[in-house]
């Protein structure tokens, strides 16, 4: 069973950065982030592929977030840029048993907790 602790997050202006992060613990494949505002569904932002470390960004946030991995510290990061008010959103990391990244949250099935950014305008 993989478990997922998400961190960072908080508040910033727009425009500013935040980074979160996602210690990974177990065995797994690829990472996603994913994000909900109040409202509305869950909705893909970002992921990497382990086995050749490629990433996939959705549209929103291509150029402004980058994913990683820090490979010593078995985590995963989200560096978000140019924040905007519509970026505001519970961010989740999430993992499931395929090599493959997708932007369907309900294929996922391990989740971290959740961390809150939220950015004012």
């Amino acid at each position: 069973q993989v478990q997922l602790v998400n961190s960072g997050g908080g508040a910033a202006q727009s425009g500013g950065s935040l980074r979160l992060s996602c210690a990974v613990s177990g065995d797994t494949w690829q990472i996603a982030w994913f994000r909900q505002a109040p409202g509305k569904k869950r909705g893909a932002v970002s992921c990497i592929d382990f086995s050749d470390g490629r990433t996939f960004h959705g549209d929103s946030v291509k150029g402004r977030f980058t994913i990683s991995r820090d490979n010593a510290k078995n985590t995963v990061y989200l560096q978000m840029n140019s924040l905007k008010f519509e970026d505001t959103a519970v961010y989740y990391c999430a993992t499931r048993r395929s090599p493959l990244c997708s932007s369907n949250y309900s294929l996922y099935d391990s989740w971290g907790q959740g961390t809150q950014v939220t950015v004012s305008s």
